[in-house]
């Protein structure tokens, strides 16, 4: 769908087209979740309890070396998901900071099972952090951020150069 307003209006109704139980986009267009985004990962996350869940599979598109997902794209993946956690805090927040650990490799064409979580809240400071296991159930990688709550307005510079709509996850 090209036409993000239109979009937007699905979002908003319940009518855009998304798996059952998956939380919306962050934005049509997001590298990490949006489904408009040509080159993103698509990820789609989904809220249980108080935890975000994803299963993700890395593509060859995704690789730094032969079958070895590029540690950029591991850290997007984490992000990602830690950003979700706008649903958890029912405020806007961006990423302050992002801290990535690969235990082990991280392999293209293994689903790998990714939990955050929110672990506290310090006035405008979200702390995240997510987790991401083998099917054998190994920690394969890891990941701490930071994030600021703000207001809608922090998007409006952005906005203002692209011309976008604002993002409609909130």
């Amino acid at each position: 769908m090209s036409d993000v307003g239109s979009y937007e209006a699905q979002l908003r109704s319940g009518r855009a087209e998304r798996q059952p139980g998956a939380l919306p986009p962050h934005y049509p267009s997001c590298f990490g979740c949006g489904p408009e985004s040509e080159y993103g990962l698509h990820l789609v996350t989904r809220l249980v309890g108080d935890e975000l869940r994803a299963t993700y599979t890395f593509s060859a598109r995704h690789a730094g070396a032969p079958g070895i997902a590029h540690g950029g794209s591991v850290a997007a993946l984490v992000d990602d998901l830690c950003g979700f956690s706008l649903f958890i805090i029912r405020k806007a927040a961006v990423t302050r900071k992002l801290e990535v650990e690969y235990l082990k490799p991280v392999l293209v064409g293994v689903p790998y099972d990714v939990v955050g979580k929110v672990d506290r809240i310090e006035g405008r400071k979200v702390f995240v952090s997510a987790e991401g296991t083998s099917p054998e159930g190994v920690l394969t990688f890891r990941g701490n951020a930071l994030f600021l709550v703000v207001d809608l307005s922090h998007f409006d510079q952005g906005m203002q150069s692209s011309g976008d709509a604002p993002p409609v996850a909130f």
